[in-house]
């Protein structure tokens, strides 16, 4: 089954980090997606950009709007996510708590729902 971990980053605490620590966050995490692709549970990943690089759309009633993001006041924000492939949510679980970045926020484990239009 397909699982998606959004990681919620603490901007704060990632700003924090010098280079040294930033660019060693940088090769472990790489280094973790080579694992779990060695594994065979790594299908896809990637990061964002910062929140304030995002538009929010509304489309209701025929009318669509935009406004800057991010939607919510919060501490932490949509900083990646991982798309993996696992037996249950017991191995997604653990594959999330290793992942390297969530050391400075929370990962979200949610399952892949298949969607079928029948």
């Amino acid at each position: 089954m397909r699982y998606l971990c959004l990681v919620h980053l603490d901007g704060e605490a990632l700003g924090a980090l010098d280079e040294a620590a930033g660019k060693d966050l940088t090769r472990r995490s790489i280094g973790y997606d080579k694992d779990l692709e060695r594994r065979g549970v790594y299908i896809t990943s990637d990061a964002l950009q910062q929140p304030e690089t995002a538009k929010i759309v509304r489309a209701r009633n025929g009318k669509v709007s935009t406004t800057d993001g991010p939607y919510a006041e919060t501490k932490e924000h949509l900083g990646g996510f991982i798309l993996i492939e696992a037996s249950g949510m017991e191995e997604a679980v653990e594959i999330a708590a290793n992942i390297p970045v969530g050391q400075y926020g929370t990962i979200e484990v949610r399952p892949i729902s298949a969607m079928n239009a029948d």
